[in-house]
């Protein structure tokens, strides 16, 4: 008998090894799930928008009432920077939480690797957020990316992938797709508007990115020549003088002198705040708008003469310095309106929304999570 009992112990303990060997291998290689009450988040990337241009930042002219107004109710970033000032890296390094040297897009022409490279909305999907890319993709990789963990994939590929401001063609998850819109930054925001009010079960993550503010810089009807008369008298003595490859007139004169652009360039982001403000209406008459992460950015900064120079090209302050904005209710409650001095970048981005959803911040993300700062103004940030 006691053989007998001593036998059933051991195959019992067997079995209990076997099941919960089993039970925890396989659990361990399922998805993590977000948990209840997680937040819907919103990610809104400019092209080329440098930091100062903002009414918040006390610019001469520009009108942005309603980046202002994510600032007032949420947190300014003064010290956000890109690590890469080009386009491709940087939304890489957005999208991944790496470094250029490690997702491998290092310039505008090196390929990006969806095998390779998981992005933050490939991690929230398979916590259960519906997810959207919209907009702007501009990497190398052969046309549009198939893209593991998004839904709705929304983009274009006029231009090598910037795209135009008028009647740009419109791909719907790589379906060529007849226009609704005549203006880029307002068709965008349709489809963004639409993901949104979509009635669903789970939290959705949007990523919004825009064409503007990038050259051609054409503004819609109405606000074109808006800052026509503006006095441009804080920008660098000599900004309509120099061009970076040729030392002569900007661009030569083949997209007028740079005051005139400068102005433009203006124009077509007042015409972005105006669609970040229908978006933020739409969540706020959805309900939707006190459970939502809205975080607004810039892919890098811009020279407008400074260092006798023009664009992005140079990793000087004017094109790694970007606006960085967060309202985060639920987050943020003590402080809106806060100014955090500590230094936050983009690869920072995918690792604090990560923690924001209730997930662990995969290894491989080489960013760090700023979420600690908004909880808590006396955290310190990044020593660089």
């Amino acid at each position: 008998m006691k053989h007998l009992l001593n036998m059933i112990s051991k195959k019992t303990m067997v079995i209990l090894i076997l099941f919960f060997g089993i039970f925890f291998g396989i659990a361990s290689a399922l998805p993590l799930h977000a948990a209840e009450n997680t937040p819907n988040i919103v990610f809104i990337l400019t092209d080329d928008h440098r930091w100062d241009a903002l009414g918040v930042m006390g610019h001469p002219f520009v009108e942005t009432p309603h980046m202002d107004r994510l600032a007032r109710e949420g947190i300014l970033f003064e010290n956000a920077f890109v690590t890469t000032s080009l386009c491709s890296p940087s939304r890489a390094s957005f999208l991944t939480g790496q470094y250029a040297s490690t997702h491998g897009v290092r310039n505008n022409f090196s390929r990006w690797d969806s095998q390779k490279n998981i992005t933050f909305l490939q991690h929230l999907k398979g916590a259960g957020y519906d997810t959207a890319f919209i907009g702007k993709w501009h990497m190398p990789g052969g046309g549009l990316p198939q893209l593991p963990g998004v839904d709705l994939f929304v983009s274009f590929t006029r231009k090598d992938g910037q795209g135009d401001y008028y009647n740009c063609p419109i791909y719907v998850n790589h379906k060529l797709t007849p226009n609704q819109k005549a203006y880029i930054t307002e068709e965008l925001t349709d489809y963004a508007i639409d993901f949104v009010k979509t009635r669903r079960d789970s939290p959705f993550c949007l990523y919004l990115s825009h064409k503007a503010v990038h050259h051609d810089w054409k503004p819609p009807a109405h606000l074109k020549g808006r800052y026509k008369g503006a006095t441009l008298s804080h920008l660098a003595p000599e900004s309509d003088k120099y061009n970076t490859w040729t030392g002569l007139n900007w661009l030569e004169g083949t997209m007028g002198n740079m005051h005139g652009v400068y102005k433009r360039y203006h124009e077509c982001l007042a015409s972005v705040d105006e669609q970040v403000g229908r978006l933020v209406d739409v969540l706020d008459q959805n309900g939707l708008l006190e459970n939502t992460v809205i975080v607004y950015a810039g892919d890098n900064g811009y020279m407008w003469g400074e260092h006798r120079l023009y664009a992005k090209h140079y990793p000087y302050e004017e094109s790694i310095r970007i606006p960085y904005i967060v309202r985060a209710p639920g987050y943020l409650v003590s402080d809106p309106g806060r100014r955090a001095r500590q230094m936050v970048l983009n690869i920072d981005l995918a690792p604090t929304l990560q923690e924001m959803a209730g997930l662990q911040v995969p290894e491989a993300m080489q960013g760090k999570s700023f979420l600690n700062i908004i909880k808590d103004k006396k955290k310190p940030g990044r020593s660089g």
